[in-house]
């Protein structure tokens, strides 16, 4: 296979492709479980859609501000890794990049992976065990994507579609089954405003913040779409919109089928949904989707995420072979073939479900501080003589966005104490790495 160190890699990523990357970012397996944890912790409808409102405005909010980032430093590979790299310091970079590789990106897929084997062994009745299955999606996943990032992408565009059209024909069959049974009418809020219902929001807003969390890996694979100025900007606010758009949709079905009484009763309000709808054949029909909507995560994650890694090794962070392009398909295999061991070793392991619950802590303690980077930027002029997307009502759109994300991470921290503080102990573990990182380069460079 041939390597080649001085590289680029080849930009072959259009805006349809762009927008499917968003989307496919954010919608996993969670928007058919997470109606239900949502209601959990807010129990009138206009609480419930108006949490989810909440979520979607930040995220748009976000899209935003992730859309002027990307015509700044347009065409970076690894994206928001460079964001922080160039805002702040390089040691901040690595610590997101550590962070994305043992805990928010990794335990993420091998989650996702799981969810995925438990449905595909339900619908296929094969005798495998979920490792097994997990780890054979992740496997080929990795192998596709070793093929290119067009690969990659054409994979996780039919997935992504193949999305669309579940969501869609769980939002028409809700809005055309029969309504949940009259309730007693309810109030806007169950009791006065205080410090409990405003406790209640934040604690909603955590697995609101995760369902709509994926957007900004997107920006990873910058170097590889063919105007990123342009198409990644749009991308971004094309696919955050239309993820706002399903699942508001979605809630609003849950609503009317199970009303807020039923969705907090439940865990598996999808499920519920379509065994109400169609019976036992609607709920098969809902595990096919959900198992189609995981495989596809899992196929943005493994298109996406290796760039920082590459990134990181090119900027003498990481080991020098994670950061080569090779073969025809130049695309950064080591890298990618790094990203699938680790989570089908996190997905056998059986260990990813405590990760999963300091997910949101680390992910948007990195969310605020890329939002901040966008006034240092500023300030520095980076990317100014050729900026064509602004942030509008920055600076107090900016403002809100950093403060909403220190707002959750907040409630990240009051929900789950212990979880959140390994969290922040692995995030912080990266700073003797880097600098360890560091000498070691600075020892070979006076070596050679």
């Amino acid at each position: 296979m041939t390597i080649l160190d001085n590289a680029k890699p080849r930009r072959q990523l259009g805006l349809f492709d762009a927008t499917m990357i968003v989307m496919g970012g954010i919608v996993g397996a969670g928007i058919f479980a997470n109606p239900s944890e949502v209601a959990h912790r807010v129990h009138t409808p206009f609480l419930i859609l108006g949490v989810w409102v909440l979520g979607g405005l930040l995220a748009i909010c976000g899209a935003f501000i992730w859309a002027e980032l990307a015509t700044r430093l347009p065409g970076a590979a690894g994206g928001q890794y460079v964001y922080l790299r160039e805002a702040y310091h390089p040691a901040v970079a690595f610590v997101y990049g550590w962070g994305l590789l043992l805990v928010t990106q990794t335990a993420g897929m091998a989650a996702v992976a799981v969810i995925f084997a438990s449905y595909f062994r339900a619908l296929t009745g094969v005798a495998w065990n979920e490792s097994a299955i997990a780890a054979a999606a992740l496997l080929t996943l990795t192998g596709i994507n070793c093929f290119g990032a067009r690969a990659g992408s054409n994979v996780q565009s039919a997935l992504m579609l193949l999305k669309i059209g579940a969501i869609a024909a769980l939002v028409i069959i809700g809005f055309t089954a029969g309504g949940h049974a009259p309730e007693q009418s309810r109030p806007l809020l169950e009791k006065p405003f205080s410090f409990d219902v405003l406790k209640s929001i934040g604690a909603a807003m955590v697995p609101i913040a995760f369902a709509y969390g994926g957007w900004q890996t997107a920006t990873f694979v910058a170097a590889e779409i063919r105007d990123p100025r342009r198409d990644l900007a749009r991308g971004l606010l094309l696919g955050v919109s239309g993820v706002v758009t399903l699942y508001l949709a979605v809630n609003l079905a849950c609503l009317r089928v199970l009303g807020p009484s039923g969705l907090d009763a439940t865990t598996t309000p999808a499920s519920d949904l379509m065994r109400i709808a169609l019976g036992e054949s609607g709920a098969r029909w809902i595990a096919l989707a959900i198992t189609i909507s995981a495989l596809g995560f899992l196929s943005q994650s493994m298109l996406t995420a290796p760039r920082v890694y590459y990134a990181m090794a090119r900027d003498g962070l990481f080991f020098a072979s994670v950061g080569k392009l090779l073969g025809k398909s130049e695309a950064p295999v080591v890298a990618i073939i790094l990203q699938g061991f680790a989570a089908i070793v996190i997905a056998c392991s059986g260990t990813y479900g405590e990760i999963l619950n300091f997910e949101v802590t680390v992910d948007f303690i990195f969310f605020g501080m890329t939002a901040a980077a966008l006034f240092v930027l500023r300030r520095r002029r980076i990317g100014s003589d050729s900026v064509t997307y602004r942030v509008p009502g920055h600076p107090f759109t900016t403002i809100l966005f950093v403060l909403s994300c220190a707002g959750i991470v907040l409630s990240a921290i009051i929900a789950s104490p212990r979880n959140s503080a390994i969290a922040l102990c692995i995030m912080l573990a990266a700073l003797p790495v880097y600098y360890f990182w560091k000498r070691s380069g600075r020892a070979n460079a006076a070596l050679t």
